[in-house]
């Protein structure tokens, strides 16, 4: 993929020296380099090919213990960005120097590479199978094949690095239908080999599911969240279990250590070799670790960056990422995965008497608060155990963890959302309104 001329060492090396030179007690560097070759669909055909790679080097210090933070992307003048963060230093208050120790670790590339030629072969696939049941839709796609390298090296003697190759793929449908108009969206990301079937598949599921447009059920109704829209659930559980958050005293859960805080039908975990996301270390260059936040309802764990730990007295677990390059280390999740129950999500809706299904929303995640109310852009009214038709003009209200401590079902049906392994799952205590 062109990684072949990537040697960061004599440049991190050398900016270690220089920072030393230039009186910094300590010093880390950090390396991101990608590349990526996206396929790009618009209306039906095939609209353009691209090749985009950048690097960027964060170049973080401490001089008279006040940190200093100085970013570059592309080629780098080390003498440059040595005095740039030395010069942020002098704007900073003294802080502890809390560098992981002397580590030499090179992991593999993890995932498998795909051809461009590939990506168009499977763009091709799914849009025609979509197309040969629904030849009056419109189709976009992207179809994408990313390798990342990440190093980390620091004056204690840390040096680790790691390389990921990803593959994921968008697939968007538009169906216009008089004064109606709707809009179908699904995706997959893997290491090794996406499915244009099973996502083409996934999508006519949904368009037939919209054929008729029903009346909602209204009041408070089961819902079904799809594994797809359960993402706004578990994004304010992953705000409710960061450590930052406890010692803020945001998080409802700060003082529930040990404590039922939602369903015990749920579990909750990070596994750092699973998935599309699996990470070897964080980026302070602790190494990552299985870890359960909640087991069986019960909270067991926060996850933390080393000062978060330090603060709470509990150390690190491994989850400091930076949220971008010129940030610093501060707690993250990556690789939550959700246990899943059994059966499909056909068999979850045959469950439920008189419903709502919630697929795709209008709307970011409900916060650490848990309140939210939001507009479902895609939802489907259950009757007697099967969907009837699409609902319009219709919102869902209610609290997270209050409609986490009230979970009838979870299906067998986990897949990756983002960085989430999640299934979907019916929950009630909702407030669902709608146009009659």
């Amino acid at each position: 993929m062109g990684y072949d001329d990537f040697q960061p060492e004599a440049l991190a090396e050398q900016l270690l020296e220089l920072a030393a030179r230039s009186g910094a007690q300590a010093a880390e560097v950090y390396q991101s380099r990608s590349l990526s070759k996206p396929v790009f669909f618009e209306a039906n055909r095939l609209k353009q090919l691209e090749s985009a790679q950048a690097e960027g080097t964060a170049l973080r210090l401490w001089k008279n213990g006040c940190p200093g933070l100085a970013v570059a992307y592309g080629p780098v003048e080390p003498k440059a960005l040595v005095e740039s963060a030395i010069a942020l230093s002098h704007l900073n208050e003294p802080e502890p120097v809390e560098l992981v120790g002397a580590t030499k670790a090179i992991y593999p590339d993890v995932g498998q590479a795909v051809t461009v030629e590939q990506l168009v072969v499977w763009g091709k696939e799914a849009i025609a199978l979509i197309r040969d049941a629904y030849p009056e839709v419109l189709v976009s796609a992207e179809w994408e094949c990313e390798v990342e390298t990440t190093r980390l090296v620091n004056s204690q003697g840390l040096d680790c690095s790691h390389t990921d190759t990803t593959l994921s793929c968008y697939l968007g449908t538009e169906w216009v239908r008089g004064d109606d108009f709707l809009s179908v969206a699904d995706g997959q990301t893997q290491r090794d080999s996406l499915d244009p079937v099973a996502l083409a598949q996934q999508i006519l599921q949904r368009l037939n599911w919209c054929k008729e447009n029903v009346s909602p059920s209204v009041g408070r109704v089961p819902v079904l969240f799809t594994a797809k829209a359960a993402d706004m659930i578990w994004g304010t559980v992953q705000a409710a279990l960061n450590g930052k958050m406890v010692i803020e005293g945001a998080s409802p859960w700060s003082s529930s250590h040990s404590c039922k805080v939602i369903s015990e039908a749920l579990t909750l975990e990070q596994r750092p070799d699973r998935g599309p996301f699996s990470c070897p270390f964080d980026d302070e260059g602790t190494p990552t670790r299985p870890l359960t936040f909640i087991k069986n309802g019960i909270l067991q764990l926060f996850y933390t960056d080393t000062t978060t730990g330090r603060r709470l007295g509990s150390g690190t677990t491994g989850n400091g990422f930076r949220p971008g390059l010129g940030s610093y280390p501060t707690p993250g999740l990556f690789n939550l995965l959700i246990q899943p129950g059994s059966g499909s999500m056909l068999d979850l809706i045959a469950q439920m008497d008189d419903g709502l299904v919630v697929d795709q929303m209008l709307g970011g995640s409900a916060g650490i608060s848990g309140e939210f109310s939001i507009n479902i852009d895609l939802g489907y009214r259950v009757s007697g155990g099967q969907i009837v038709g699409r609902v319009k003009d219709t919102m869902a209200a209610g609290n997270v963890y209050t409609a986490l401590k009230q979970v009838i079902a979870l299906g067998g049906d986990a897949e990756w959302n983002g960085n989430c392994y999640t299934p979907s799952l019916i929950v009630e205590g909702l407030s669902v309104t709608g146009r009659q």
